[in-house]
């Protein structure tokens, strides 16, 4: 059982957005463009010059993780472990090393639901041109999957597959918005809101209120049916309706399932609450890809950490921290 369980009422249905709040005198908000999704800063200041300045040093973070940790730029670190490490060990920061190690525990902790090696079929997709691999080259890929072709040892990690490739498109937003938040903190800042797409990090709550971050329904794309209260905590949010396409039918999108190199189909979309936003949001992956039944069982054995998961035919599941509406609406 958790150790300490936050109690919400909950009204209506809905997956995760970040409610835009209006300004006010102290307040300052920004948003930009970075690792693939909008970022916003929002933080209470009462030197206006000094919040801007905090800001900037936070998006600043976000753009030197990105620069180190996406497979879309040919310069980046793991796209030099992409391109070497199947052929020799390769030295590795020590950010990277802490990264790698934390996915593969979350690996290890969700019985492989959670595998930053689902890029070995996962880079075969392209959800822009709506193309995704043929039976052939997912057969041939799912050999590479497994978290335990990763090889980490003195500074070094090494594919033990010669066909593996990682992605921590699970795992590195919510790193980078904790890194984020941590800068803001060290600016001397004591409420904010950091959120990378469905990634968010809170620090301490709203000048005594708690922050109001809405659930969105993944069938809706406008509607905010459930405002959920949160302060000094994280949450993410992994959905089917992110980068998707429909293909004869088929809703083929960016969550793989690790065990079929196919997009999983067990939740339209799962919500992940808990202290810090790594964790947050390499869960929303792992029990996205569970499904609601081994995913909210999952939840139940960690302190701390709560989740709600619309399942495939739009039904809500709640951990035991959360409170459905009595009526079941």
């Amino acid at each position: 059982m958790h150790a300490r369980r936050n109690r919400f009422r909950f009204t209506s249905l809905i997956l995760l957005s970040a409610l835009a709040f209006p300004a006010g005198a102290d307040w300052y908000q920004q948003q930009r463009d970075l690792m693939g999704t909008r970022v916003s800063v929002e933080l209470w200041h009462e030197d206006a010059a000094a919040a801007e300045r905090c800001a900037d040093r936070a998006f600043a973070e976000i753009g030197r993780i990105e620069a180190v940790m996406s497979t879309y730029i040919g310069a980046s670190e793991i796209s030099f472990i992409n391109n070497n490490a199947a052929v020799s060990p390769v030295e590795i920061s020590a950010e990277m090393n802490f990264v790698l190690r934390e996915s593969l525990r979350f690996s290890e902790l969700t019985g492989g639901a959670f595998d930053i090696t689902y890029a070995s079929v996962g880079h075969a997709y392209d959800y822009r041109a709506r193309r995704k691999p043929d039976d052939r080259t997912i057969a041939h890929g799912l050999a590479a999957i497994d978290y335990r072709h990763v090889e980490l040892a003195d500074g070094t990690v090494r594919f033990r597959h010669g066909a593996v490739r990682i992605d921590l498109g699970g795992i590195a937003k919510g790193y980078a918005v904790d890194r984020a938040a941590g800068v803001l903190r060290d600016c001397g800042v004591a409420d904010a809101l950091v959120s990378a797409g469905g990634d968010s990090r809170i620090l301490g709550d709203r000048r005594g209120r708690a922050w109001m971050i809405g659930i969105r329904n993944p069938r809706d794309p406008d509607g905010i049916a459930l405002r959920l209260p949160l302060a000094n905590s994280a949450i993410s949010t992994s959905g089917d309706y992110e980068r998707y396409f429909i293909d004869a039918g088929e809703r083929v999108h960016h969550i793989i399932n690790p065990s079929t190199g196919r997009s999983a189909n067990r939740s339209w979309s799962a919500t992940v609450t808990g202290p810090d936003a790594l964790t947050t949001d390499a869960l929303s992956t792992s029990i996205f890809v569970l499904g609601a039944a081994d995913g909210i069982a999952l939840i139940e054995r960690l302190d701390g950490i709560d989740a709600i998961v619309v399942d495939n035919h739009g039904k809500l599941h709640y951990s035991s921290g959360f409170e459905p509406p009595a009526n079941g609406g």
